[in-house]
């Protein structure tokens, strides 16, 4: 039985302590449930998504800096503008092509690429939003109302993926939401680490793995040319392939782009990395046990992008590009986006250098983070990987 270590981290407040005992509560009722223990994926699912209760469908601010963690759009709309830019690539190859964006968020990227793309005369038919969250939705309704009051009537929510999307799907920091399993090599086979109660606090439990968790591991070491190190342990979203054959049936034509912190399978699976890629976010402190702060801290994984493009591949989609997201925005306009920058006051111009930095310095997001491009049918690829595009090693 393993409790991981106790970071140091602020301590939540009465009314975020009651809600973490309720999810808490929840999440032992799966348990009992399901006999005693539920696999690290249920137990992230759970705590993530639970209904009314998870981390993204309960009410608490989760963006920005009364929130947990900030996103490149949270940064500053220089992101979101040269990400416009790439849209209006592809929507000049679509006809009466639309904008659908997975996870809005506190609705900013929203905002940055429908101002830009209204600048450029290249506005889609729609711009679709595709939340989980309905507390969300009526915040990024909310805030859409005042910001592009002249815009909005342009954006729909919906509770579905829909069918035959014509144009640009953008997914920036949801692919490392989707619950994973976490596992373990040993020299006699692959464990599932699972997680049970043990005296009111969580933990984890070696357990045989299952089919489907052993042939993924067995294949990963296939694909690496050999069995991973004794005592490793590491995470796989088993459910990843499922969510881009999901994307490819949405996609009739158009390109895909994906934004999030990853890397290639080699990277993911190197065996200095044993531990995995589990990270925890909780009012700015980011750490490694997910077994605290139960429902009120974000729980993410960082994705394998060699798994992403496979499964986009078997779908039937292209991969347009793969490249980290300081190149991306190099390549894709953003010397064109700071134009006017010497024109700024001075304050501005810190403020604005200091966004760009954190953007795209390898030490900050620009390396750690990657946008891979998936496409479908008759359209260039975007301007943004002509640059310094990294899909061969993937």
């Amino acid at each position: 039985m393993q409790h991981d270590q106790r970071p140091t981290l602020p301590q939540p407040d009465a009314t975020s302590a009651e809600h973490s005992t309720r999810v808490a509560e929840y999440i032992r009722a799966r348990m009992a449930d399901a006999g005693g223990s539920l696999s690290f994926a249920e137990f992230m699912q759970h705590a993530l998504y639970a209904p009314g209760l998870g981390y993204y469908a309960a009410g608490a601010t989760k963006f920005g800096a009364k929130g947990d963690f900030v996103t490149a759009p949270e940064i500053s709309p220089v992101f979101g503008r040269v990400l416009a830019r790439q849209c209006a690539e592809v929507l000049a190859d679509v006809e009466r092509g639309s904008i659908l964006e997975y996870g809005a968020g506190s609705g900013r990227l929203a905002r940055d690429v429908l101002e830009t793309l209204a600048r450029f005369d290249a506005l889609p038919e729609r711009y679709e939003i595709l939340e989980v969250s309905a507390e969300l939705q009526e915040r990024q309704a909310l805030y859409l109302r005042g910001e592009l009051p002249e815009l909005v009537s342009r954006v729909a929510w919906l509770d579905r993926p829909p069918v035959n999307h014509a144009g640009v799907v953008i997914a920036n920091e949801v692919l490392d939401a989707l619950p994973v399993e976490r596992f373990k090599r040993c020299a006699g086979g692959v464990m599932q680490l699972r997680v049970i109660d043990d005296g009111g606090a969580f933990a984890f439990v070696e357990a045989p793995a299952p089919e489907k968790l052993l042939e993924s591991v067995l294949a990963i070491e296939e694909q690496l040319g050999g069995k991973l190190p004794a005592g490793f342990v590491s995470d796989i979203s088993l459910g990843l392939p499922a969510w881009v054959s999901a994307l490819a049936d949405t996609l009739q034509c158009g390109v895909a782009f994906l934004f999030d912190y990853g890397v290639t399978r080699r990277e993911y699976y190197a065996a200095e990395r044993s531990g995995g890629w589990l990270r925890c976010h909780f009012r700015h402190h980011a750490h490694n046990n997910p077994l605290l702060l139960t429902g009120i801290q974000d729980l993410t994984a960082w994705v394998d992008f060699s798994a992403v493009a496979e499964a986009g591949l078997t779908s039937g989609l292209d991969v347009a590009g793969y490249s980290p997201q300081a190149q991306f925005l190099i390549g894709g306009g953003l010397e064109a986006e700071m134009q006017e920058f010497g024109s700024l006051p001075l304050a501005s111009q810190l403020e604005l250098s200091g966004q760009v930095k954190t953007l795209t310095l390898p030490g900050a997001m620009g390396e750690h983070f990657k946008c891979l491009a998936l496409r479908r049918g008759d359209v260039r690829i975007p301007s943004a990987f002509r640059m310094a595009d990294r899909t061969h090693t993937l």
